[in-house]
């Protein structure tokens, strides 16, 4: 899984370059592209720039419309007003219908993107005429669950991004007040649908991952809660670390997919859920969150026991799947053994050793990344765990050194240890050009 596949614009534009000074044929710059589920033709007509510019136009076109009618609300009859916002919603998204008729895609989407603006005003404005419905979150799901069936019925990731983010806002608008919001899967499955039949979106894919990690987060601690508002425990944090990991070997499973989509989506989700990994043990290489789950009550063990079981089995089978059982079982023994060792503890004075361990664990994850990324040419995991071992050689002279004599031999350490790595760079280096 190559970052390259995240820039496959860039590879159509750069092809069409190639096509130009005579390198490649168009043919095979068709084929390049397609490799990568690219259009060659459409990447050459269009920008990200220029689709961004018009979105925004059409953007500010809905503002500027929504102040000039809400400045003059008050001096409008009450008649008037209900029937402009609705006449002003059907004539734009009739627009849109129109233009996607007639194949216009991205004019379609841009169009339709105004309209469900208007239609998220005319929902606020009216209820304020009629004074209908105190709950204000309220408001916010009826809005994204108008715009939903739009973003399915024409695939469209835009479209169904703006529900999504919409729905978002109504899940923690709802939280916020302790109501538990029972139907945000409807909008997970909704734009499940639309990534497996529209085009490919990667902030629509990445939204739904992090949509089906806070339901499921508020899931639990709407079963855990015993009063009004949600309580998050130390529990959370165990099943949280065992949903990352479930992703990443998730991402591994996918990649094996035949779809470049499949590929694009697994590259996406292993980088990120490795970024969250490595800044979750960052925050553990200090004693105080350690101080707080060994002093935690853990109220809640039997049912996080079994959820971390489950997510654990999962992730084993999928890495399994992908080939990548030895490394898994080596994150997953280290994952249960933390959280055994915090369970049988519950001695605040322990959180140095467990520090200790997770500093040893970080290091040897960064100079793991490093190593990684020069076998297989990944510059990612390369920088990656430069970042890593870096910080980290910062964090702990300012933490738990801070003398002169201390923060010398610690940086003699990590010198060593990266000039180690240069040494086995130029090694395999000179393996390839002999080869």
């Amino acid at each position: 899984m190559r970052l390259i596949r995240l820039l496959k614009n860039d590879i159509a534009k750069e092809a069409g370059e190639w096509v130009q000074d005579d390198l490649i044929t168009e043919s095979q710059a068709e084929r390049i592209c397609e490799r990568y589920d690219v259009d060659y033709h459409q990447a050459q007509s269009y920008s990200l720039g220029y689709n961004v510019l018009i979105g925004l136009g059409y953007l500010f076109v809905g503002l500027a419309l929504i102040t000039l009618i809400g400045h003059n609300w008050d001096d409008i009859p009450r008649a008037v007003r209900m029937w402009g916002l609705i006449g002003l919603t059907a004539l734009t998204q009739g627009l849109a219908i129109r233009k996607h008729a007639s194949g216009d895609l991205a004019a379609a989407n841009v169009i339709f993107l105004l309209g469900n603006l208007f239609y998220g005003a005319s929902i606020i404005l009216i209820a304020q005429i009629y004074h209908l419905g105190e709950h204000m979150p309220d408001g916010v799901f009826w809005w994204a669950l108008g715009i939903l069936p739009i973003g399915i019925l024409i695939n469209s990731p835009l479209v169904t991004l703006q529900a999504a983010l919409l729905a978002l806002l109504w899940f923690l608008l709802e939280v916020s007040m302790g109501f538990y919001p029972a139907l945000f899967p409807l909008f997970i499955f909704g734009a499940c649908i639309v990534l497996l039949r529209g085009k490919q979106s990667i902030l629509l894919f990445l939204t739904v991952c992090g949509s089906v990690g806070l339901w499921f987060e508020y899931t639990l601690a709407q079963f855990w809660r015993d009063g009004r508002h949600f309580d998050f425990q130390a529990e959370h944090v165990a099943v949280s670390v065992g949903l990352f990991i479930l992703a990443y070997c998730f991402s591994h499973w996918l990649a094996l997919k035949p779809s470049a989509r499949a590929k694009d989506y697994a590259a996406v989700l292993s980088i990120w859920s490795l970024r969250f990994g490595l800044i979750f043990m960052l925050i553990m290489s200090f004693d105080h969150p350690w101080r707080g789950l060994l002093k935690a009550d853990w109220n809640q063990q039997l049912s996080m026991l079994i959820l971390v079981t489950a997510l654990s089995t999962g992730s084993f089978l999928l890495a399994r799947r992908a080939g990548q059982s030895t490394s898994t079982i080596f994150i997953l023994l280290f994952y249960l053994l933390s959280l055994v060792a915090v369970l049988l503890s519950g001695n605040t004075d322990h959180a140095h050793y467990f520090q200790i361990v997770y500093n040893l664990v970080l290091i040897t994850s960064g100079v793991g990344l490093i190593l990684k990324g020069i076998q297989r040419g990944i510059s990612h995991y390369f920088f990656l765990g430069i970042v890593t071992i870096l910080l980290t050689a910062f964090m702990r002279y300012v933490d738990l050194i801070g003398d002169y004599i201390g923060g010398a031999m610690l940086f003699l350490v990590f010198a060593a240890l990266l000039l180690g790595a240069a040494k086995y760079w130029k090694r395999i280096q000179s393996r390839e050009t002999v080869a």
